[in-house]
């Protein structure tokens, strides 16, 4: 029903080439084409996880949608747009695991009186989580505490590795040696359709490439068009570009909580998050050696920082006990949009 969107994507590569100062309209345009591949990598996952199960579904979900960000970051990151790249991080962050888990939540909750999944596994994300937030404080209070920047590239280094080397293991824990933990029982045998993996995954990597085009055409136009529309860089990068960059996991995880999947919706929105923190940023430390003018760090700014230790705390009580219904879902949007009003009105304030 939303292919009839994709007239948007040549309309915005046109303007992009022939009118580049039409910012507006350069932006919604992109944003508009963003929707329907969405669309078709929710589909694309949703085949895969029948096939492979609902903890791969979502980590392919995940990956895949995770690759806009990563390379929008890595283009602002060749800029030396530290702002935009810790504001990017921070936004898909938000944005999985109260936007998109909370709108799951509710639109499950609302088809359904009470919706079920694995509480270990939640757990295990939501503990992953809490991880990467101690990681993203440690580098600012030892700024503070040191009062110089000196040897804070060598610390965000280190500690970059060390998340690597944990988001690895964390893949071995989910995919290999516990992963009932992060799949339904409530999905019957017979349901699961054995279709050819090739042909979603061709989808998936279709729908992938062309929303990296996209996203990286409204980036180009979001800072001006935010400053005619009157808002702030850090609104526009946390709560606007995020909210279109997780568009394909927002879409699969709110089609996966109405087919009361919530294992499947879980897997996206908070391992999207995850994947976001323990890899997602530490590669972009690790890369900002090579593309970037001067070392990247992960000593974000303390409002950012206090956005994402906030979010991840009330997802660890929502996610714990392995139930969740739409007033856990509004809970969970409620903070989302009382994060947003914040810093909507504080224009020009930074993080």
């Amino acid at each position: 029903m939303m292919n009839w969107l994709l007239i948007s994507m040549p309309v915005a590569i046109c303007l992009k080439v022939f009118a580049p100062d039409r910012y507006l309209l350069i932006f919604s345009t992109s944003c508009l084409a963003i929707l329907p591949l969405a669309r078709w990598m929710g589909r694309a996952t949703e085949q895969l996880a029948e096939r492979m199960g609902e903890g791969v579904g979502g980590l392919l979900n995940a990956t895949f949608g995770n690759a806009a960000e990563l390379i929008i970051a890595l283009v602002a990151l060749h800029a030396g747009l530290y702002e935009v790249v810790e504001a990017s991080i921070v936004g898909s962050i938000l944005g999985n695991i109260l936007l998109v888990l909370g709108a799951g939540m509710l639109a499950g909750g609302l088809r359904h009186p009470e919706q079920h999944f694995n509480a270990a596994g939640a757990r295990s994300q939501a503990t992953m989580l809490t991880l990467a937030a101690i990681a993203l404080i440690l580098p600012a209070a030892f700024e503070a505490v040191a009062g110089t920047s000196q040897h804070l590239d060598r610390v965000s280094f280190s500690i970059s590795v060390i998340l690597l080397l944990v988001y690895s293991l964390y893949l071995a824990f989910a995919l290999i040696t516990h992963p009932a933990l992060f799949t339904s029982s409530d999905v019957p045998e017979n349901a699961k359709v054995q279709v050819s993996p090739a042909r979603p995954g061709l989808l998936l990597a279709a729908a992938a490439a062309g929303i990296a085009w996209m996203s990286e055409i409204m980036v180009g136009a979001v800072e001006p068009a935010a400053q005619q529309l009157g808002l702030s860089d850090i609104f526009v990068g946390v709560f606007v570009v995020a909210v279109l960059g997780n568009a394909a996991e927002h879409t699969t995880a709110i089609d996966a909580a109405l087919k009361n999947r919530m294992d499947l919706s879980l897997s996206i929105a908070i391992g999207s998050s995850v994947q976001i923190a323990l890899f997602v940023a530490p590669v972009l430390v690790l890369a900002s050696l090579f593309l970037g003018p001067t070392p990247m760090d992960l000593a974000f700014s303390p409002g950012l920082v206090l956005m994402v230790l906030l979010s991840i705390l009330i997802t660890g009580q929502v996610a714990s006990d392995g139930r969740s219904d739409w007033l856990k879902g509004t809970q969970l949007l409620a903070v989302y949009l009382i994060l947003g009003l914040t810093y909507f009105f504080l224009p020009g304030q930074r993080g």
